[in-house]
């Protein structure tokens, strides 16, 4: 194995690059802001390319001729109609390297996966699953959440809890404590305020708002418990499909968990297991434990026509370390 791999992780939030060499040893990092092309345009993903690459490479002190191979994961790439647009992105930056482009949900699967494949399901502020074959097939949600019916991340929780406030006022559903949890955060006088509030955007109760959905359940309140539950289920939902898709139901095979959510613990990932399980019942359930850019470094090599998994375990130590 020869040169540099570069692999690079573009989120609607933050995004960074990382280069290796050739045994798997971190070298150099960038970071910077958004580069999802729905949020920022292909300008800003062009921009953020430039600066995150670069940061990289000096870091490591290497020059884009050394490199071998380069990965990218970019949020927001979800179509073949928009590779085009997103590979011409890629070009401002003059590789001469092998270059592959993926949903930044891939390289999560590729990172937290021993052997690159299998299922990854994400579940941060929204949520999103894809999944690839050993022969490199993949199978996907479209990530566009409610409008296609897909369910699980933060805000889709919020969303469901503000609904289940709005059912205790109007006495539809049960009295649940996520009303005065909502009331301190928004400091709402009273829960007609809130709701009031929340329909004229006096008030906002975004995807951060999730955490007082897991504290209002761990003091027991079952209208959150059950909100979480819908959310664990809803997501295996999302593994269920890209398995049926791939075929996966009768192997054994990993699902990477990607995402804060999941920090919420066996909540949400013991009826996210068990939706997986009544159809595949030899999945096992991994917790993504590295940065998602570790597996673009991978899917760098292989576009360098290489074996990733010969470097895998050092590259992750070196990465955890080295970040």
């Amino acid at each position: 194995m020869m040169g540099s791999f570069l692999g690079v992780d573009i989120g609607s939030t933050n995004s960074c690059a990382l280069i290796s060499d050739e045994h798997g040893n971190a070298l150099g990092f960038g970071q910077g802001g958004p580069g999802n092309h729905e949020v920022v345009g292909y300008q800003g993903l062009e921009i953020v390319l430039s600066d995150i690459t670069h940061q990289a490479l000096s870091a490591a002190g290497i020059h884009k001729g050394q490199l071998s191979g380069v990965g990218f994961g970019v949020s927001g790439y979800d179509w073949p109609s928009e590779r085009a647009r997103t590979l011409q992105a890629v070009e401002t930056l003059g590789l001469q390297a092998p270059v592959e482009i993926v949903n930044d949900t891939l390289i999560g699967l590729i990172a937290g996966a021993k052997h690159g494949w299998g299922v990854a399901v994400v579940a941060g502020t929204g949520e999103n699953c894809w999944g690839r074959d050993p022969y490199g097939r993949v199978g996907r949600v479209t990530g566009c959440g409610f409008s296609m019916g897909e369910y699980g991340g933060a805000y889709s929780m919020v969303e469901k809890a503000i609904q289940a406030v709005s059912m205790a006022w109007s006495k539809r559903g049960p009295d649940t404590t996520l009303t005065q949890a909502f009331l301190e955060t928004t400091t709402a006088q009273s829960p007609t305020d809130l709701l009031e509030g929340l329909v004229l955007e006096r008030y906002d109760l975004n995807s951060e708002a999730a955490r007082l959905v897991f504290q209002v359940a761990e003091r027991g309140d079952e209208v959150a418990i059950q909100i979480i539950r819908w959310a664990g289920i809803d997501l295996g939902g999302l593994a269920i499909g890209v398995i049926r898709q791939l075929g996966f139901e009768d192997f054994s095979f990993e699902v990477v968990m990607v995402g804060k959510l999941f920090d919420g613990g066996q909540l949400l990932i013991e009826p996210f297991g068990k939706k997986i399980h009544a159809l595949a019942p030899q999945a096992q359930l991994v917790r993504l434990n590295v940065p998602p850019v570790v597996g673009g470094v991978l899917l760098a090599i292989e576009q360098a026509g290489l074996e990733s998994n010969a470097v895998r375990q050092n590259l992750i130590a070196s990465a955890n370390a080295f970040l």
